[in-house]
C-alpha cells in the first residue's frame, strides 16, 4: 500500500510547478522570438525611402537599445523564466533524505566484517548506547537515546538472525515489505487550518470568477467575429453597403461604416485642430466630393466622432498629408493596419456573391492603400516612384506607361533621380504570365463536371526588357515532365527553388509595417460577368527568366460547349500593376467521344480474312480485311476485263 503525505518541504511542489511552466513557457518563448528580418531586408526594396521606414517600423515595433519596447507578452516571458530559474535554484539546493538502509553502515563495520568481528562491535555499541548506561547530555533525551539503541539492535539482528536478515535482503528493510510513500506536490500550508479561509477564498476567486470571466470573453468575443476576424457589425455593414456595380469608391465609403473604429478617443484640443485642418486640405483636394463621401459613409460631424477622425486619417494617407502629431500619426497607423482585413472581409462578400465589379474594387483598393495614392486614379501610377510628384505623373501617364520607358526617359534627360528609380525597378511588381491554362490531369480532353486545374506560370518581369532564349526540344521535355509531376501533387504552389529565398519587403515607404506583395488570381466569366471560381492569392512570384506554377482545382461546368474566360491577376501592393488573359476552352460531349472511340476500336479489331476469326466473321455475314496483294490482283484482274471489252467494241 501508498502512503500518501503532503509535502512538508516543498520539494515536489517544485517539481510540478517547475514541469507545469516548462510546458507553457517553452512554446512560448519560441513564438515571442524574433523572425529573422535580415533577409527580408536585404532582398527587398533598397531604395533610401524603404529603408529609413524599415528602420523606423523596427524602432517603433522594439524600441531603443535604452528604452526597450516591452511587450505583454515578453514581460509574462520574462517573469514566467525568473519563476523557473528561482525553482531549480530551490530544487538544486534542497537536501532530499532517500537513504538505503545499511546494517553495516548503523553499526559503524565494513561490509566484508565477519560474523564474530560483528558481535563484538555490537557488544561494544550495546554498552556505549545502553539507556540505562548513558549519562544524557544538555541537548539529549531518553526517547533520542532509546531510538539510538533501537536502530543498533535492529541492524545487529539484521545480520545474525536468519529470518530478519532474509527480509532485509529481499525487501531491504528488516521488517519486510514496507509501505510506499508518496509525497503530494503542494506544500503543507495549503492544508492547515489557520489557511482554509484564505485557501478557500483563492479557488474561489480562480475557479468561480477569473476562469468563467476569461471563458465567458473569450466566447462572446468570437460569436461577435466573422471567421475574417472582423466584427459582426462591420460585416453586416459591407453586406448592406455594397452592390454588383459598386465600384472603388463604393468600397472607400464602406470603410467607413467599419465597426472597429467606434472606440472611445481621448483627444487633446491639439489634436482636434490639427485633425480639422486635414480635413480641410481634403476637402480643397477633393472639391466637393468630401461631403458626400463623408455623408455615405456615415461620419458626420458630432456623430460617431471615432469613426470621423479614422476616415480622416484614412483619406490623410491616401493623399500623402503630412501628420506632426504622434498621436495621430500612431491612430493612422493602427487605422491602415486594418484596413487589409476589412477589405478582405468585403472581397469574400462579394466572392460568395459572384459579383465581379465589387471584387476587383476591394483588390485594388489594397495597392492604393500601400502606397498611399488616391483610390481609383490610375494616372498617378508613375507617383510610386521616389520623387515623382502627382502633377508629374498625371502629365506623363497618356503617353508615358511602361516602366522600362520611363527610366529610358529619364537616363536620356540624366536626371538625378534615375539610381533610385532604378533601385525600385530591380524589385518592382510586373507579373508576367508564361503560361495559363486548364487541364484535367491524366485526360486528353475536358468533360462535363471533371475536377479541373487551372494551372497558372508567372513570373515578375524584368524591368528592361530582354530578349528571350530560344526552347530547345529538351527543354520542352524537361518543362512537360515538371509540369505533369506538379498537377499530380497536392501542392497548390510549387516549391521554390533552391537558394531562391522569395520575395522581400515590397516598395512601400507610406505603409506603416514591412510589407511582402502578393497577388490575386481570379476567373471570371465574359459573358455574364461573374466569377466563375474563388480567387488564389500567390506570392514568391521569381523574377528573371524562371517561373513558378500555382494551381487551383475546381470542379468543371456540368454542360459541354465553348467557353469564354478572363484571367485576372492583380498585385496587392503596386498600383496599376495587373494583368489579364482570355482563355478559351472547350467541354467535350462524352457521348461524342465514346462514339468516335467505338469507332476508332472497330477499326482496329477488324479481324483478317484467312484467320480463323475473319471465316467465321464470313460465315456471320461480317467485314473482314482483305490482304493488300489479293485487293490489287482483283482491281488488276478489273482492269483487263475492261480493256478486253473496250478492244472488241473498237473492232466492231
Amino acid at each position: 500500500m501508498a502512503n500518501y503525505s503532503y509535502d512538508e518541504a516543498g520539494n515536489m511542489a517544485a517539481y510540478f510547478l517547475l514541469t507545469f511552466l516548462s510546458i507553457i513557457l517553452i512554446p512560448l518563448s519560441i513564438s515571442s522570438l524574433p523572425t529573422s528580418q535580415k533577409r527580408s531586408a536585404t532582398s527587398g526594396c533598397q531604395c533610401r525611402q524603404c529603408v529609413e521606414q524599415r528602420e523606423n517600423i523596427r524602432k517603433r515595433e522594439g524600441g531603443s537599445f535604452f528604452t526597450p519596447k516591452l511587450r505583454r507578452k515578453t514581460i509574462i516571458v520574462t517573469i514566467g523564466w525568473a519563476m523557473v530559474a528561482f525553482l531549480a535554484y530551490k530544487i538544486t539546493t534542497t537536501e532530499v533524505e532517500n537513504k538505503v538502509y545499511d546494517p553495516f553502515e548503523i553499526l559503524g563495520l565494513r561490509s566484508s566484517a565477519d560474523l564474530k568481528t560483528i558481535k563484538s562491535h555490537y557488544k561494544k555499541l550495546s554498552r556505549k548506547f545502553h539507556p540505562d548506561k548513558v549519562k544524557l547530555g544538555i541537548n539529549e533525551t531518553i526517547e533520542a537515546v532509546e531510538a539510538k539503541f533501537v536502530e543498533i539492535t535492529k541492524a545487529y539482528k539484521s545480520l545474525t538472525d536468519e529470518t530478519i536478515r532474509k527480509n532485509w535482503e529481499l525487501y531491504g528493510h528488516p521488517d519486510g515489505r514496507q509501505e510506499v510513500s508518496m509525497g503530494i506536490a503542494l506544500p503543507k500550508w495549503i492544508v492547515e487550518s489557520g489557511n482554509n479561509v484564505w485557501v478557500l477564498g483563492a479557488y474561489g476567486l480562480i475557479f468561480g470568477g477569473a476562469l468563467p470571466a476569461l471563458v465567458g470573453r473569450w466566447w462572446f468575443g468570437n460569436r461577435q467575429k466573422t471567421k475574417d476576424g472582423v466584427h459582426a457589425r462591420s460585416a453586416a455593414a459591407f453586406f448592406k453597403g455594397l452592390t454588383e456595380e459598386s465600384g472603388i469608391d463604393d468600397v472607400v465609403v464602406s470603410l467607413g461604416k467599419t465597426f472597429e473604429w467606434e472606440r472611445p478617443s481621448v483627444s487633446a484640443a491639439k489634436q482636434d485642430k490639427e485633425l480639422a485642418g486635414l480635413e480641410a486640405k481634403i476637402k480643397e483636394r477633393l472639391e466637393g466630393k468630401w461631403d458626400e463621401l463623408r455623408k455615405l459613409a456615415e461620419v458626420m460631424p458630432g456623430e460617431t466622432e471615432s469613426r470621423r477622425r479614422a476616415f480622416i486619417l484614412l483619406h490623410a494617407h491616401l493623399l500623402r498629408l503630412p501628420v506632426s502629431s504622434s498621436a495621430l500619426r500612431k491612430e493612422q497607423a493602427e487605422v491602415l493596419l486594418q484596413t487589409p482585413a476589412l477589405l478582405n472581409s468585403m472581397l469574400n462578400i462579394c466572392v460568395s456573391r459572384n459579383w465581379l465589379a465589387p471584387t476587383l474594387s476591394a483588390m485594388r483598393l489594397h495597392a492604393y492603400l500601400a502606397q498611399a495614392l488616391p483610390a481609383g486614379q490610375m494616372n498617378l501610377k508613375l507617383a510610386q516612384f521616389p520623387g515623382i510628384t502627382a502633377d508629374e505623373a498625371a502629365a506623363l501617364y497618356p503617353t508615358m506607361n511602361a516602366v522600362d520607358d520611363f527610366i529610358s526617359s529619364l537616363e536620356q534627360k540624366s536626371d538625378e533621380r534615375t539610381p533610385e528609380i532604378k533601385l525600385v525597378a530591380q524589385k518592382w511588381g510586373k507579373v508576367e504570365i508564361v503560361d495559363a491554362a486548364l487541364k484535367v490531369f491524366g485526360e486528353r480532353f475536358i468533360t462535363p463536371s471533371a475536377f479541373i486545374s487551372l494551372l497558372l506560370k508567372v513570373r515578375l518581369a524584368p524591368p528592361i526588357s530582354s530578349k528571350a532564349e530560344d526552347e530547345t526540344a529538351a527543354d520542352r521535355k524537361a518543362e512537360e515532365a515538371r509540369e505533369h509531376e506538379f498537377l499530380g501533387s497536392r501542392k497548390d504552389a510549387e516549391d521554390l527553388a533552391v537558394g531562391d529565398q522569395g520575395t522581400g519587403w515590397a516598395h512601400a515607404p507610406y505603409w506603416p509595417a514591412n510589407r511582402k506583395p502578393s497577388w490575386w488570381a481570379l476567373l471570371a466569366d465574359v459573358k455574364t460577368n461573374k466569377i466563375v471560381i474563388p480567387p488564389i492569392k500567390v506570392t514568391d512570384i521569381p523574377s528573371g527568366s524562371g517561373y513558378r506554377m500555382y494551381k487551383q482545382q475546381f470542379q468543371g461546368p456540368p454542360n459541354p460547349g465553348l467557353y469564354h474566360w478572363r484571367l485576372y491577376i492583380i498585385s496587392d501592393t503596386f498600383v496599376g500593376e495587373e494583368i489579364s488573359r482570355d482563355l478559351m476552352w472547350k467541354i467535350e460531349d462524352v457521348s461524342v467521344l465514346n462514339a468516335e472511340d467505338q469507332t476508332a476500336e472497330d477499326d482496329i479489331s477488324e479481324p483478317e480474312e484467312d484467320s480463323l476469326a475473319g471465316q467465321m466473321a464470313l460465315m456471320r455475314g461480317g467485314s473482314v480485311k482483305k490482304h493488300a496483294d489479293e485487293s490489287d490482283d482483283e482491281s488488276s484482274t478489273d482492269d483487263d476485263h475492261k480493256s478486253e471489252s473496250e478492244s472488241s467494241s473498237d473492232s466492231d
